[in-house]
Formats: C-alpha cells, sequence, structure tokens
C-alpha cells in the first residue's frame, strides 16, 4: 500500500513510567477488578436474599452456600465480561459516561448468559430474583466505580502511579485536555505545566474549567527540550496545537523522543456531526474512518419508545409532587405557577419549553440563564427546585410531543442561537433533552455555550446505553446543580 509523501511516520506513543509507576498501575489495576467483583457479588447476592425475604423461601431454591458461589460465578463472568469489552484500558470517556454504557451493556449479556446457563442445567430461577438483580447490578457497580474513581484521584493526586506531562499549546485544545486529564484519574498523566504556542501572549498559569480553582499548571516560554522535562520530572508531552508546522513538529518529537519521552496528539475531526467517525490503531497511530451508521434507524426508534415511557414515568411522579411544588412557588412569589420560553430545538425549529417558575414575575423573559444559587432573580423556593433539578419536569410534555428527548443538549434561547458559530450549530443536529452530559457535568455551572465539547461528545457517541447510561448518572449525581 502506497503512502503521501506528506504523512508522518508512526510514532512511538509507548507508556514511559518509572518502576514504582509501574508497579502501582498494576496493583491499581488488580484492585479494579477485585472491586468490581465485590460490588457485583455483593448486588446479587443482596438482590437473592431480598427475594428470600419476600417470599420466605431460599431464594430460588438453593441454600445460602449455593446462592454465594452462584453469585461469586456470575460476578466472575461480569469481570471476564467487562475486560473483553476495554472495562479495564487505561482511556477514560468524558464524565466517564461511556463507562456506565458499557455497565449497562455488559448487564444484559451477562444475565443473557447466566439465564441461558441456567436452563441448560435445569437451575431453577425466580423471575423477581433476577428482576432484583437487573436493577442492582448496575446501580452497585456504577457508585462503587464512582468512589474507585474518587480514590484514584486522590492517589494520583499525592503522585502515586502517575505519570508528569507538558501540555504544548495554551488554546482552547490544550485547555480541554488539561481538564480532561485531571478528571481522568485513570489514564494516569498528571499535566503540571503549559509552553506557550503563542509568543507573544502574557498568560502565566491556566485554571481547570470545572468551576474549581485548586487545580492549575503554571505557562511557561519553553523551548520544548529534554532539559525542560529534567526539571518538571516529567515523561511525557501532549502536544495540543495547530500552530506548529510538520518541520517543527517532526523535530520537537524527535528532540523529546531521545530523551525517553512518551508524545501523545489531540486529533482534529473537521467532519460535522452527521458523519460517524470511528477510530482504529494501528502500529501506534490513530487513524480515523467513516462508519456506516446502518444502526442508526433503530436507535431513533429505540429512542422514542424510551422518551414515551419515561416521559410517562415523569408526568405520573408530576401528578404527586405537582400540587406540592405548586402551592410553593405561589405562597412565596407571587405570578404563575409554569414559566415558559420559546427555545430552539432539533434543526433550528422552535418550540414552547415548559417549566416550574423559579424566578420573580419581574424577571427578564429572555436573558443568559443564572448562573449562580445566589442570584436576585431566582425566589427562595426557586433555588430548590433548581438545585434538585424539580424545575424541569414539565418538559415531559415537551417529551411526550416530540419537542425534546429524555437525553440530549439543552436547548438554547433564540437570541443566544443566533450568534452560533458553523461548529456551535452542530448542537442543532439532533433533539434537545432534559438531561445530557453539560447537565452532569462540573461546567454545569456555567452558560451551556461555553462548554460545547459535552454536546459535541453526545452528538458524536449517542446510543440507547449511553442515554441510560446518563439518565442512571442523572438519578445518581446530578441532583445538586445550580
Amino acid at each position: 500500500m502506497s503512502t503521501s509523501t506528506r504523512s508522518l511516520p508512526a510514532l512511538d506513543l509507548s507508556v514511559v513510567t518509572s518502576p514504582d509507576a509501574g508497579s502501582l498501575t498494576a496493583l491499581f489495576a488488580v484492585a479494579e477488578k477485585l472491586l468490581d467483583f465485590l460490588a457485583v457479588l455483593s448486588a446479587v447476592y443482596l438482590s437473592l436474599a431480598s427475594y428470600q425475604l419476600l417470599e420466605h423461601r431460599t431464594a430460588a431454591g438453593f441454600s445460602g452456600s449455593s446462592v454465594f458461589v452462584w453469585a461469586g460465578g456470575f460476578a466472575l463472568l461480569f469481570v471476564l465480561l467487562l475486560d473483553r469489552h476495554g472495562g479495564y484500558c487505561p482511556s477514560v470517556s468524558l464524565l466517564a459516561i461511556r463507562e456506565t454504557e458499557r455497565i449497562l451493556r455488559v448487564t444484559l449479556q451477562a444475565f443473557l448468559l447466566a439465564i441461558l446457563a441456567a436452563y441448560l442445567c435445569a437451575v431453577p430461577i425466580s423471575r423477581l430474583a433476577v428482576a432484583l438483580s437487573v436493577a442492582t447490578v448496575p446501580l452497585f457497580l456504577t457508585l462503587e466505580k464512582w468512589e474507585t474513581h474518587s480514590l484514584l484521584r486522590m492517589l494520583r493526586g499525592r503522585g502515586y502511579g502517575s505519570r508528569r506531562a507538558v501540555i504544548l499549546g495554551t488554546g482552547p485544545e490544550g485547555r480541554r485536555i488539561f481538564s480532561a486529564l485531571l478528571r481522568s484519574p485513570k489514564f494516569g498523566i498528571d499535566p503540571v505545566a503549559f509552553v506557550d504556542d503563542h509568543p507573544h501572549t502574557e498568560i502565566t498559569e491556566i485554571y481547570e474549567s470545572s468551576g474549581r480553582s485548586e487545580h492549575s499548571a503554571k505557562v511557561l516560554t519553553g523551548p520544548i527540550c529534554p532539559e525542560l522535562f529534567r526539571q518538571l520530572h516529567a515523561s511525557a508531552l501532549v502536544i495540543a496545537t495547530s500552530a506548529m508546522d510538520r518541520e517543527s513538529l517532526l523535530t520537537t518529537i524527535a528532540n523529546v523522543g531521545e530523551a525517553g519521552i512518551s508524545t501523545y496528539f489531540a486529533p482534529l475531526d473537521p467532519l460535522g456531526p452527521e458523519y460517524g467517525v470511528e477510530y482504529a490503531e494501528l502500529d501506534g497511530v490513530m487513524l480515523a474512518h467513516l462508519s456506516q451508521g446502518t444502526r442508526r434507524l433503530f436507535y431513533e426508534s429505540g429512542k422514542r419508545i424510551l422518551d414515551l415511557i419515561g416521559a410517562s414515568v415523569v408526568l405520573l411522579a408530576l401528578v404527586l409532587v405537582g400540587p406540592v411544588i405548586a402551592l410553593l412557588i405561589q405562597s412565596t412569589s407571587p405570578g404563575p405557577v409554569f414559566f415558559t420560553q420559546v427555545r430552539v430545538g432539533k434543526n433550528g425549529r422552535r418550540f414552547t419549553m415548559y417549566k416550574f417558575r423559579t424566578m420573580y414575575r419581574d424577571a427578564p423573559h429572555y436573558e443568559y440563564s443564572p448562573g449562580s444559587g445566589d442570584d436576585p432573580r431566582v425566589t427562595p423556593v426557586g433555588r430548590i427546585l433548581r438545585r434538585a433539578s424539580l424545575d424541569e419536569l414539565p418538559q415531559a410534555f415537551n417529551v411526550l410531543l416530540g419537542h425534546m428527548s429524555l437525553v440530549g443538549p439543552r436547548p438554547e434561547m433564540p437570541f443566544i442561537v443566533e450568534k452560533y458559530t458553523a461548529l456551535e450549530l452542530q448542537r442543532l443536529a439532533v433533539k434537545p433533552g432534559m438531561t445530557g452530559l453539560w447537565q452532569i457535568s462540573p461546567a454545569r455551572v456555567f452558560p451551556i455555550h461555553e462548554h460545547l465539547e459535552y454536546d459535541q461528545y453526545y452528538v458524536r457517541h449517542r446510543s440507547l446505553f449511553m442515554d441510560a447510561a446518563i439518565l442512571l448518572h442523572t438519578v445518581l449525581f446530578a441532583a445538586r446543580g445550580v
């Protein structure tokens, strides 16, 4: 196969770590599998024990020791399937949402295999016990991974098993990578400094883009050379700039490569969301190619069914809590209970969106949303509703009408969309949602249009399991927004 003379040579992306870092990384990998095994084992055993109490009989016809053995066998099967699906690879997706998606996918596969094995072995299984286990396993595993992720972040932050890295480029791409690496301790790279690719800038320090100021990195003037890495005790370089020409890029790679520095790249994807892009690794080089997208019709149909079911459940909940919310709103501030506003949906179509009113009646109808809980436009009850996301419940009507979906980018107001660039317009390729990646991220304290990477990520990688994973994250973790 011929290659273009302008193509880059195969680059060595091998991991450079100290012996201690490598040993700790291996230990973390073993501990992660063990914790997953224990989480699944606990979930299944608890489900079977609950079934035994509910039915006042031996769970699924087994003794306690037999149940423990079968639960352990299922937990082992689950970990093996999770490993087969890449669940223990060092890479971490945005907000770890694809990890939860993988958990849901593996849960379905594991239970189908377990049911088949039970049928072939003539083992009686209660449908109630299976239903309890199906609900409990992903819940336990997601919570366990969340806590493990927090613990690993703390350990990585103290230097255990992590590699220090320098980011070349202080632009938006470099800043996003900096924040992503800090939020992805499993990857094991700790960004400690930037090298500025704009020689005339006055930036001296860059902070993480998550509303917190405890994580920052100094901006250095360079140059990129082995001595810089020795001074910083760094062993990795992340190139996140398009300002370098090909000759300078190859020279930089050669210089740091001789010192044993591993190099990473931020590949740019110039295609719009209408293209499905997949990536393959060939001899250490990441190549992009177009996917066929044959399952898109199935996804759209399944998503609509999920929307109808989910919206119906939300409306049933609204019947129970709606009168109480309405009473609180009217008793604390005069005005209507509901708030309506024109928003922009899929392909730029406008629709009327419904919410519980959380601001005073004289607040401007079209203005940027409150960015903090002490915004003077927000009523005391409104602060509680917004923090618990209860003000969004009436949007279930929009989901039933087809204006919105349960999961998707948040719909913006027309005056904001009118200022969209071509890149920002990619958000409108799908239906807006009641919840989404941005809503469950630390960046939700900032305006939606300032953090497009969440919506772009969702548009490119969306699937039914990802939608289910986002809904699960919303229920578990997101009821604490502004």
